[in-house]
């Protein structure tokens, strides 16, 4: 698939981007937030809720403030709690059994880009009854409105909270790919900093990275971003640069912690039409393949996709690190760019995330590139675009 073919799909991708109805989900915000919902959903006339969330999170108590409220208001609920860390179809198809034989008529999504992905799908599956997950995956297979899902993320980086794409695992080949239809956007977000004070440093690092690769990569891409997908991806990389360590050193900060929910909302609605990248092309398959959570494929990823641009990168990093204030020798693009990169090094090496992923088999080399490849072009309007080879190249670069 040669460059040329790659941004001639770009492009006329984006005239017909125009055309589309974009939105951003309304927002309950502040500490508490979350005990608002169940009155807002009685006031949009809902009754019977699927919550989908995951074990975890129910045994660590973090819905009780909500299910007291639900009750409070008189509101029928039933809650899935069998999403997996990369949730796969099996899970989508369960919940979406439940929610048929609970007759329910909306959705909580609350956790992790996990259980907001998989509400996503069942909200997919529930429009489209006879069409399979992997029927569904791709660009703009529903094309009817969902459910409405009404989410509550408990960490600050997926973002998936106002994002059109649900990412989803084959339980059968490992393959992750995602569904893409605006309808999967959600209506509602609750950002409650109170649910991410107990999130380990370990996860709030990975998960905050995260939530800057969004915000890099739809930046640092060309074609489809408008001013407010640059403008957004900005703010979002500025409050990450701010907050990110504060929240890592001190979990219980809350005005970090919300900003840095902020920051992951902002990135999300960035690259919801800026899009992502190769980072991203590559994390998806080192999830599939090997379990490894999304946050930290992104954060080990992050900054080597981002060298190996090379000077493609150089002008759009130097404008984020114009963002940060990060005080380079020389002003120069280069200059900059490498400041910024430095620091997203640095970040890694303070918050103990790994150089290079830890697992790398090399009889999956051949299947992570053709992943890769597949998932990238010609969708993803990044910066430069690679080859095969390329993806080979970067890829034997690890250490290992």
């Amino acid at each position: 698939m040669g460059k040329r073919f790659c941004r001639t799909y770009q492009a006329v991708f984006k005239v017909g981007m125009y055309f589309l109805p974009w939105r951003m989900p309304k927002t309950l915000e502040g500490p508490g937030a979350v005990r608002q919902l169940p009155a807002l959903i009685r006031e949009k006339g809902y009754r019977r809720i699927l919550i989908v969330t995951d074990k975890t999170l129910v045994e660590l108590h973090l819905l009780d403030a909500l299910l007291e409220a639900m009750k409070q208001e008189g509101l029928h609920y039933v809650v899935y709690y069998g999403v997996e860390p990369n949730p796969t179809d099996r899970n989508v198809e369960a919940g979406f059994r439940l929610y048929q034989k609970k007759n329910c008529d909306a959705m909580i999504a609350f956790g992790g880009g996990s259980p907001m992905d998989c509400a996503k799908a069942i909200g997919a599956r529930a429009a489209r009854p006879r069409r399979t997950v992997d029927k569904l995956q791709g660009l703009f297979r529903v094309l009817k409105r969902i459910p409405t899902i009404f989410t509550v993320p408990t960490t600050a980086g997926t973002g998936s909270e106002t994002t059109i794409a649900a990412v989803i695992t084959d339980s059968k080949t490992h393959h992750k790919a995602s569904i893409n239809d605006l309808s999967l956007m959600p209506r509602y977000a609750v950002l409650d900093p109170e649910l991410t004070v107990g999130l380990p440093p370990k996860v709030t690092a990975a998960t905050g990275m995260d939530a800057l690769c969004h915000a890099v990569e739809a930046y640092t891409n060309n074609t489809y971003n408008s001013r407010l997908e640059k403008d957004l991806a900005k703010k979002a990389v500025k409050l990450i640069y701010d907050n990110l360590y504060t929240v890592y050193q001190d979990g219980s900060n809350l005005q970090a912690r919300w900003n840095m929910q902020r920051a992951a909302f902002y990135a999300g609605r960035a690259f919801t039409r800026g899009c992502v990248g190769y980072v991203h092309a590559i994390g998806h398959t080192l999830g599939g393949l090997y379990g490894t959570p999304h946050g930290l494929a992104m954060s080990i990823l992050l900054p080597l996709v981002m060298r190996a641009y090379g000077g493609a990168v150089y002008d759009k990093l130097a404008d984020l690190c114009d963002v940060c204030g990060i005080r380079t020798e020389e002003d120069t693009p280069k200059a900059k760019a490498e400041a910024f990169i430095r620091w997203m090094e640095e970040m890694k090496e303070k918050m103990d995330i790994p150089k290079y992923p830890p697992v790398l088999r090399e009889k999956d080399i051949d299947q992570i590139i053709e992943w890769a490849y597949k998932e990238a072009n010609p969708m993803y309007p990044t910066p430069v675009n690679w080859s095969r080879e390329d993806f080979r190249r970067f890829i034997l670069s690890w250490e290992r």
